[in-house]
């Protein structure tokens, strides 16, 4: 098993690292995730294209780690439900990302992806000079709305389309910038990998919006942009590549990657790999990276990952009753001002034992 070294961890949970994958739960919650010139100051290791980044273009690093905050929460959110639920204890993570498994794989991926969606939000937003808006004047003309009245209508290119290419471009050029493919160096490979496998994830599924603009309601001319898909689908289009995801192992040369198992196609650029094994999340284990599903919350009824006799690894689970308080009788006074009540609602819970 390919491990990374201590230097490498330690710059993992400083928000950067040379391994190339943000310190993701260092950055959560932390106030130097909205200071790019602290997060700078705090990587004096950093070398190259990261280094010069800080340099120049310090707004840019405020949107990666606005990147890796949104691929954070995406992450808890597709695994909520499962053993390994992308949890935010920095040394069990840690330990995560020390293993070549399919995880891994999806941290790297989904952390590209946010961090390329981040910024290409916010060029479209205008908050960054060095971007704005696509450039489509050489662009094709978008595909025909489907619908009455859009036959033969007048189509132009206007609005403000995301310019993705730039958020790719600059993702690229953060998260890869030291996952440099050298000789037997495999790890290297499989993390460009799922990195770039990410940034395809938003990049080859943007959708093209459309405006009608015309008399009475009419459609004779459309105005249309290119708009990035909602992270969610990103997040679930990954889910999809992690549940089938490639096992690979290193080629003779050292510089490629071979599928493991008799006739299996080799990946393509936008599924995840991984050369190592998962463990199985049920018992804690610092040296895995488990933080065991003890006391989880489960679904008696289920049948899925998020069902007791899945989620509790076969130990079996217990009902209890918890009493909690929400808001209720909620009512809205002028100007402008809701006010609520809090209730007590009793709601039955099943838990991993």
């Amino acid at each position: 098993m390919l491990h990374r070294s201590r230097t490498q961890l330690g710059l993992f949970f400083i928000l950067l690292c040379p391994a190339n994958i943000i310190g993701l739960w260092w950055a959560v919650g932390s106030p130097l995730v909205m200071d790019p010139n602290s997060i700078c100051r705090k990587t004096k290791r950093l070398a190259g294209k990261q280094a010069e980044l800080c340099q120049l273009e310090p707004e840019i690093v405020q949107e990666v780690a606005k990147g890796t905050k949104l691929g954070v929460r995406e992450c808890q959110y597709q695994f909520r439900f499962r053993r390994w639920n992308c949890t935010s204890h920095s040394k069990y993570f840690g330990k995560i990302l020390q293993q070549d498994i399919r995880e891994t794989a999806f941290v790297y991926a989904i952390t590209a992806a946010g961090v390329s969606h981040a910024i290409t939000q916010a060029c479209s937003m205008g908050e960054l000079l060095q971007c704005g808006c696509e450039l489509t004047r050489s662009r094709a003309p978008p595909s025909p709305t489907a619908g009455p009245g859009t036959e033969g209508t007048a189509w132009e290119w206007g609005g403000c389309g995301d310019d993705v290419q730039f958020g790719y471009e600059k993702s690229q050029q953060f998260m890869d910038a030291k996952s440099k493919k050298g000789k037997n160096d495999i790890r290297a490979l499989i993390d460009l990998h799922n990195n770039e496998a990410g940034r395809l994830a938003v990049r080859s599924y943007m959708r093209t919006e459309c405006k009608c603009h015309g008399l009475s309601g009419s459609c004779t001319l459309r105005t249309c942009w290119r708009k990035m898909p909602h992270f969610r689908e990103v997040g679930d289009r990954l889910l999809e590549r992690f549940n089938g995801a490639f096992k690979v192992m290193g080629g003779n040369d050292g510089k490629t990657l071979i599928p493991v198992g008799d006739n299996i196609k080799p990946p393509d650029k936008q599924d995840l790999i991984y050369s190592a094994d998962s463990p199985d999340f049920c018992s804690a284990n610092r040296k895995t990276g488990s933080l065991g599903t003890r006391g989880r919350v489960c679904n008696s009824t289920a049948m899925d990952t998020s069902g007791c006799d899945l989620l509790c690894c076969g130990r079996g689970h217990r009902d209890e009753t918890v009493v909690l308080e929400e808001n209720c009788l909620c009512r809205f006074h002028w100007c402008c001002v809701v006010q609520c009540r809090k209730c007590s609602v009793r709601q039955e819970l099943s838990l991993c034992i």
